[in-house]
């Protein structure tokens, strides 16, 4: 096979053609291959795949078919050995500067142009051995895509089933229910010590006015978004699969978007339910969209690179859809971005005193976010039941928010990474009195739904209220549990065992 393989490139190598659909395919198959290979979990979808199949082979493939047959005219013909080479370098870096870096870079493309040019004019005769390299670059990228898809497939859906009939439950009132989701909001009890060391009474007396009541201590039982989020819906734990990944948890997405336990209970309850979002993170590889109303449209977001865009201000949907006249009651999920975390990755300006400042000026302007919705919904549902609770911590106190990833047996640093604000508003006060059950966002729901079927048979089933982190440094990289159901450091590797 080897043999064969090395006799094909020779002849490739020697041979006097120019093969511009060979040339074509090789200046966009490791592009496409890499950004599967790094991005894996936002590019799943059917869509990207026909988006990949034609934007990174089809178009090349076209347009170095057309160029090549254009340079053939005797007008052209000195320039022709300059097309290919120019066309092969211009659309292998114009591509991976795409997907490195979101939107148009006047500055990069220009140097891409630039680079190219160079390469035309006086390396040309090295294109076929370029090619050659750049279909190498592909094999590497596509055994390592297929370890990686094939690592995921292997995941096992066990974890999601249910110990009970939880599914079928019945509930006897039916509120319209508001679950709102401000991004790295910090429980109250920890807003006032540690590294934040806040006075953020203002907001409290705010809900306090409001008849909300909030839970003190209550944390999240992962660290990101897409982890905390799969939990709370699927109500079970995960445990991040096991897995030690480069990238974000696989089908987190599809878990939370497209089918889970709690939309399926919504909908056997006769309830209307809208997503209605900041940022279109939730859905950035397309899943199929399991709630009745979204405020984002596919058609606007991007499929290379999307990134965290400017917020968009949702209370106008909001508004309608809560005028919305229907004879079903409504759940939503809003999702605020504010106040978020810090920074993710290491620079040149990462510092811990400039992050906390960055949060809490962030923190103010979620506050004032969440008045005004909580406003909203309050002078148009009076009886509405309304959740606040966000995902996970605001990563305070560290430089950037990556250094979560070593080693720490400090409790305030670990509880800004898992420390989350709850607070519900029940309709007539009607409070539970199992709310000392309110300890981590994977109960929640499960919690919710007794009180809202009257029926405390399910609160028999709750999960752990354990807390799990992906360690890389400073020990054996793993998935770890940082903090136990009491609410006390530990240090444990979960195994499968």
């Amino acid at each position: 096979m080897i043999t064969k393989l090395k006799r094909v490139v020779d002849s490739f190598l020697k041979s006097d053609k120019q093969f511009p659909v060979i040339t074509a395919i090789a200046s966009g198959l490791y592009p496409m291959l890499y950004c599967y290979s790094k991005n894996f979990s936002i590019v799943n979808s059917l869509d990207h795949f026909l988006f990949f199949i034609v934007a990174f082979l089809c178009i090349p493939i076209v347009v170095f078919k057309l160029v090549h047959w254009v340079s053939k005219f005797n007008s052209l013909k000195k320039y022709d050995k300059y097309i290919l080479p120019f066309f092969n370098i211009f659309t292998f870096l114009f591509l991976i500067k795409t997907i490195a870096y979101a939107g148009f870079d006047k500055k990069k493309t220009l140097l891409v142009i630039l680079i190219s040019i160079i390469f035309a004019v006086f390396f040309n005769k090295y294109l076929k051995k370029i090619v050659v390299f750049q279909y190498l670059l592909a094999f590497v990228s596509a055994i390592s895509l297929t370890f990686i898809i094939s690592k995921n497939l292997r995941i096992s859906n066990e974890w999601q089933v249910q110990p009970d009939d939880i599914v079928k439950v019945e509930f006897k009132i039916k509120p319209n229910i508001y679950f709102i989701q401000p991004d790295g909001y910090v429980n109250f009890s920890e807003i006032k010590k540690g590294f934040y060391d806040f006075d953020n009474s203002e907001f409290e007396s705010f809900l306090h006015r409001n008849d909300f009541v909030t839970y003190p201590d209550f944390r999240s039982n992962y660290t990101t978004t897409l982890s905390s989020n799969a939990s709370t819906f699927m109500m079970k734990h995960h445990y991040y699969n096991n897995l030690v990944s480069s990238f974000e948890m696989y089908n987190a997405r599809d878990m939370i978007i497209s089918k889970n336990p709690v939309l399926d209970v919504f909908k056997n309850n006769g309830y209307k339910t809208y997503f209605l979002s900041e940022t279109p993170y939730m859905m950035f590889n397309r899943p199929k969209i399991g709630y009745d109303f979204t405020n984002i449209d596919y058609t606007n977001i991007p499929f290379i690179n999307p990134g965290i865009s400017n917020p968009v201000d949702i209370n106008m949907s909001l508004k309608a859809s809560i005028s919305e006249e229907i004879d079903s009651p409504k759940f939503f999920f809003l999702q605020i971005l504010k106040p978020w975390h810090i920074s993710s990755r290491k620079s040149i300006n990462s510092d811990k005193a400039l992050e906390r400042k960055l949060w809490l000026e962030n923190l103010v302007e979620a506050n004032n976010a969440l008045s005004k919705m909580i406003n909203l919904i309050k002078e148009r549902d009076k009886n509405a039941l309304i959740i606040i609770m966000a995902d996970h911590g605001g990563y305070v106190g560290m430089d950037f928010g990556d250094q979560s990833e070593k080693k720490s047996q400090d409790r305030d640093f670990i509880y800004s990474i898992f420390s989350s604000q709850l607070s519900i508003h029940w309709p007539k006060n009607d409070v539970p009195n199992y709310g000392h059950k309110f300890k981590s966002s994977v109960n929640l729901f499960r919690i919710l739904f007794s009180y809202l079927s009257e029926n405390e048979k399910y609160l028999s089933n709750l999960q752990p209220d354990e807390s799990y982190i992906v360690i890389k440094e400073g020990t054996p990289k793993g998935v770890y549990k940082y903090i136990d159901k009491d609410g006390a450091i530990v240090f444990k590797k979960h195994t499968t065992d």
